[in-house]
């Protein structure tokens, strides 16, 4: 049985393709379109992934949207009864963003180049929280697991508690519109500058840099209840004003400032984007972060109360916090705990699709690894290789490719890595990555001076072998998604100061020999050669959605100052780098 999963007109638009309920291709629209959380329809993810799985639109026997405007009808009737006088202004922004659902099958048979007759299939539509539910539970190892659900809204909630037992999934409580941790996050992160959409993860990496003298404000901001949080809606626009959606100058999606002018009597003028930071917006920064761990603290205990048990299972874009979900780990009830690599709106393609393949009595099946996207032959990454100029090329069988490009980080040097198929999720984890020396001083600044380009309080993640994770950071639970946040052993920090960040954590990515074996014996033989078992991992990109393609690879290394390109079996050397510039590195280390 081939199912189709769909996000579109929503964040991170994608599409899934699962066969017999496993994982066959799933792929993010802005991947091949290359706008940055493209919110359209994702007329390429849905070709590509009919591609990759060698199946034409005929042959799909069932389609699921992440989404139903039916769903929680009893409190979105209950909020416009209580709130008439603004309920029109709100629901018109609401109607025309769903504008695009109207005629779903035509648009899936556009996208295909085929005739709507030539869709067979029947168009299912999942609730958005059932959707990230199913996203983690049913790909997670858990027979058994609490749920939680944390995103800006989708379908009038925001928040779902539930418990998931084999292929089913019961909703416990759900927190509905207007009251949001997302709405919240993202407020407070536009008020201090970081307007643009995903800017969330950059104020996670500025927090530690603060101190949380807001706490008591954002407490006040953020009320934890019995049944789970609310706003104070005085500080919150989007239930008087509706959310104001566009586009920014990349063509990535933008929303309307969320907050009103209560906020600026509380606590002074917002900061504009390209502002310098000042100590206030740090601090914001802190007192947001702490409070919304706190709040997930809150729900996961509220969960387990309910359900019991040791593993819980998270989903939404909350849950790419991977700070706060190394603090569940920490401090609540819960031992064990998955989040599956696209836990954002994407993510709710594979779990439409999931949940449809169950009920339709399909077997649930584990998602070990992240790489469901496209790959490419040898042949079309050599062809890709030919425009490049200046550089030394070598073909060689894996055991070299790994050995030498593993001999050029421990020099120093920086590579991109484009190997196998594209990762699902918005993490680099180990296909489409820039590898570097978690141990060189310098490297950050190297890395943004030369590449990436970002702001200096962004942290790098460390790639670790999953044997040796213990050894370097204060858990054992292994994080193959770079979803978790550890506290790095204070013995390492020297070992790892290019991917410590400022508080001594790493957002790391754990690697085993059956996730990737080419990616895992590179950092062996870096091993080999340093005696650490760790390369710094950044993601193949420059300004814009990590490359998908040779082609995509070969020009981003042309304009960057990567050292090195490992293309497959293909090593590309640039020629003429600097001894000047290693040597101040290993210096600098020494």
């Amino acid at each position: 049985m081939l199912v189709l999963g769909i996000n579109a007109y929503h964040a991170d638009s994608a599409a899934v393709l699962l066969r017999d309920g496993c994982v066959v291709a799933a792929v993010a629209e802005e991947r091949l379109n290359r706008i940055k959380h493209c919110a359209g329809f994702p007329a390429l993810a849905i070709r590509e992934v009919l591609r990759i799985g060698g199946v034409e639109l005929r042959d799909v026997d069932e389609i699921a949207v992440a989404r139903d405007s039916t769903a929680n009808l009893r409190s979105k009737l209950g909020w416009v009864l209580r709130n008439l006088h603004r309920a029109g202004k709100v629901a018109r922004k609401r109607l025309a963003d769903r504008a695009g659902l109207a005629d779903f099958e035509a648009q899936i048979a556009d996208a295909c180049g085929a005739s709507r007759e030539a869709l067979r299939a029947k168009v299912r539509r999942v609730e958005h929280h059932l959707a990230h539910a199913a996203s983690t539970f049913l790909a997670s190892p858990f027979e058994r697991a609490a749920i939680l659900t944390l995103d800006g809204f989708g379908d009038f909630a925001s928040t779902m508690l539930a418990l998931g037992e084999g292929s089913s999934i019961k909703p416990l409580a759900r927190v509905t519109y207007p009251h949001s941790l997302g709405i919240l996050y993202t407020a407070i992160c536009q008020f201090i500058g970081f307007d643009r959409y995903g800017d969330e993860g950059k104020v996670m990496g500025l927090a530690p840099y603060g101190e949380p003298e807001y706490a008591d404000f954002l407490a006040r901001l953020l009320r934890l209840t019995d049944d789970g949080f609310e706003l104070d809606l005085e500080y919150f626009n989007h239930h008087t004003q509706g959310v104001s959606t566009g586009s920014d100058e990349y063509g990535s999606p933008h929303f309307a400032h969320l907050f009103t002018p209560q906020l600026e009597q509380a606590l002074g003028p917002a900061r504009n984007r390209g502002d310098a930071l000042t100590d206030r917006d740090r601090n914001l920064a802190a007192s947001l972060q702490l409070r919304l761990e706190d709040a997930f603290l809150h729900l996961a205990r509220l969960l387990h109360r309910r359900t019991g048990g040791d593993a819980l299972c998270l989903a939404g874009g909350v849950a790419l916090n991977g700070v706060a979900n190394g603090r569940l780990l920490r401090e609540s009830p819960f031992s064990r705990l998955y989040v599956q690599p696209a836990a954002g709106d994407d993510g709710t393609a594979l779990g439409a699709a999931a949940w449809v393949a169950v009920q339709s009595g399909a077997a649930r099946h584990e998602m070990t690894h992240a790489y469901h996207g496209p790959s490419f032959s040898e042949t079309e990454m050599a062809q890709q290789v030919t425009r490049i100029e200046g550089c030394d090329v070598q073909t060689l069988d894996e055991a070299e490719l790994c050995a030498q490009t593993a001999q050029l980080v421990a020099q120093g040097r920086v590579v991109g890595w484009f190997q196998g198929a594209m990762e699902w999720g918005p993490r680099a984890l180990g296909n489409r990555s820039i590898v570097a020396h978690p141990g060189l001083p310098g490297m950050k600044d190297t890395l943004n001076a030369r590449i990436k380009q970002r702001e200096p309080f962004r942290p790098f993640a460390p790639s670790i072998k999953a044997e040796r994770l213990a050894d370097y950071f204060e858990s054992n639970h292994e994080s193959p998604f770079m979803l978790h946040v550890y506290k790095t052993r204070q013995d390492k920090w020297a070992e790892l100061c290019a991917v410590d960040h400022v508080d001594h954590t790493g957002r790391v990515q754990t690697v085993t020999r059956e996730q990737n074996p080419r990616y895992w014996r590179l950092i062996d033989e870096f091993e080999q050669l340093t005696g650490t078992p760790v390369v710094l991992n950044t993601s193949f990109n420059e300004n814009e959605p990590i490359v998908c393609t040779p082609a995509q690879a070969v020009d981003c290394f042309s304009r960057t100052r990567m050292d090195a390109l490992a293309i497959g079996n293909t090593l590309v050397t640039r020629r003429g780098l600097p001894a000047a510039e290693l040597q101040e590195n290993h210096a600098a280390r020494a």
